[in-house]
């Protein structure tokens, strides 16, 4: 048996792989556990009462969907990320106003780079 952690969709899941030499197995597989939820550094508190919005792992910027001064509500689109071939919604994580946009469009950015200041 091997163990795996694997992260989809920012849900982190702890898998069990058994080895097998191509016949089936005597018993059903046990259910699988439910999955731990990924703790990425979305978001912090800020400077004068702003949250920043920060990268939660390295990849490239497709897209920023807001400007400065555009409302949002707690999840709203802010940026989207590509990364392990995969496009990653980055959202806001609470209510009010962006103050800052840190990224543009095809900007290589890592894990806890700023991408957007929100002012709550």
């Amino acid at each position: 048996m091997k163990r795996y952690n694997i992260t989809v969709n920012g849900t982190a899941y702890d898998v069990t792989v058994e080895e097998t030499n191509g016949t089936a197995p005597a018993a059903a597989p046990a259910a699988a556990p439910a999955p731990k939820k990924a703790v990425a550094p979305a978001a912090s508190a800020g400077a004068q009462g702003g949250v920043k919005i920060e990268c939660p792992m390295p990849g490239t910027i497709v897209d920023v969907k807001l400007s400065v001064g555009a409302k949002v509500t707690n999840g709203t689109v802010i940026a989207i990320l590509e990364a392990l071939k995969m496009e990653n919604d980055i959202v806001a994580s609470c209510d009010g106003t962006i103050t800052s946009i840190n990224v543009t469009k095809g900007q290589a950015v890592e894990t806890g780079t700023l991408i957007a200041t929100i002012n709550a």
